[in-house]
């Protein structure tokens, strides 16, 4: 069959090509176009119709700013889809985007599936409605959604599992060491390493980095590296942070690393799953005011997938105008040494990883339902 595969951003890339990698394994004779990144073209053997570095952009602001690349890009995504003509449209992520393109593909009567669907149990619960309309078939990566979706909405979601299990297990064989990763660097090898993950859009590194870097250098016995977002330049980042970096080693620094600053998305699952205790940042423009509605809007207690999975907080989330140097410190420094609150986060790491249930494997899982 062939399979038309949007992602909009570098998580997705990473989930989308396993998912790919499956397909193929399930069906032999499967052919792909897709919107996604390196990871997906390594598995389609070609490049992608349009590669995500030209589509993340983040919130209002940005995508008013940019909207005559996101209008060009959703023109290219439909014409594509319209001379591809597949068989399934797998959207991953990236809700805002792939929607228009679900439309598109309902009006062609070709079947959508929703791979790591979008999070409508915290803002924009309206779209449920929309995925009803399509006919949208979601496939879960988070335990609690298929209840979610059943009791508020009447509507049916299979937990398919998280593939960020095999993800992290599959990667820890081949980690790079935290010595080598500090020589490169450019930073002594010896010592202890403070990893600063201040996200993967340039809005999202502006308002976090400069914070995080704020933090990290009240701890100069710790070896403080920047995990760069690929396709990022060095002009943005140097703008921004005199500390060292490193790009396509994010997994790597965080399985070296003592600690982590983090900005809420799938790196704190990844650093769960690793056993990296951390800190959520999210700084935004910082003021009460959008704190308040920001809090209005959402409909869940918490930001970070480690939080939601467990229903409660095992990780710091410092919030808009909660995160400043000095408040954020204070919730970091007990989980640099061997205390009960990195003891506890240890802990609420260890439920977490069994509420994802390990035995399922996610994309082929997802594949084989895709194809039924």
């Amino acid at each position: 069959m062939h399979y038309f595969i949007s992602a909009g951003e570098a998580s997705g890339d990473l989930h989308a090509s396993q998912l790919m990698q499956s397909l193929r394994v399930a069906d032999p004779e499967a052919q792909f176009t897709f919107l996604g990144g390196d990871m997906m073209a390594e598995v389609a053997g070609h490049a992608p119709v349009i590669h995500y570095n030209r589509m993340a952009y983040m919130g209002f602001v940005e995508v008013v700013k940019h909207l005559k690349a996101v209008m060009r890009n959703l023109s290219t995504a439909r014409q594509a889809l319209r001379q591809a003509k597949p068989d399934r449209l797998v959207l991953v992520d990236y809700p805002s985007f792939n929607l228009k393109l679900a439309r598109e593909a309902a009006e062609m009567g070709i079947p959508v599936y929703w791979y790591i669907s979008p999070k409508v149990w915290a803002w924009k619960e309206g779209r449920v409605k929309q995925f009803k309309k399509l006919g949208i078939r979601i496939l879960s990566i988070l335990p609690f959604e298929p209840k979610y979706f059943r009791e508020r909405h009447d509507y049916e979601a299979i937990y398919v599992g998280n593939p960020s299990l095999a993800e992290v297990d599959e990667r820890r064989k081949t980690i790079i060491g935290r010595e080598e990763l500090l020589e490169r660097a450019g930073a002594p090898a010896d010592g202890k390493l403070l990893l600063l993950v201040p996200g993967s859009r340039k809005a999202e590194i502006r308002n976090n980095l400069p914070i995080m870097e704020s933090v990290a250098k009240r701890h100069p016995e710790f070896r403080a590296v920047v995990a760069a977002a690929p396709g990022i330049g060095d002009d943005f980042y140097n703008g921004l942070s005199s500390l060292p970096r490193l790009s396509g080693v994010t997994f790597d620094l965080m399985a070296g690393a003592e600690a982590a600053l983090v900005t809420s998305g799938t790196a704190t699952l990844e650093a769960a799953l690793l056993g990296t205790p951390q800190v959520v940042c999210y700084r935004a423009n910082g003021s009460r005011l959008t704190y308040n509605l920001f809090k209005r809007l959402l409909k869940v207690k918490f930001v970070s997938l480690p939080n939601l999975i467990t229903d409660r907080e095992i990780i710091p989330e410092m919030l808009l105008h909660q995160c400043t140097p000095e408040a954020v410190d204070a919730r970091l420094t007990p989980l640099l040494a061997d205390t009960p609150e990195r003891q506890e986060q240890l802990h609420g790491y260890a439920e977490m990883r069994a509420r994802l249930n390990p035995e399922l494997n996610a994309p082929e899982r997802a594949a084989r339902i895709i194809i039924d």
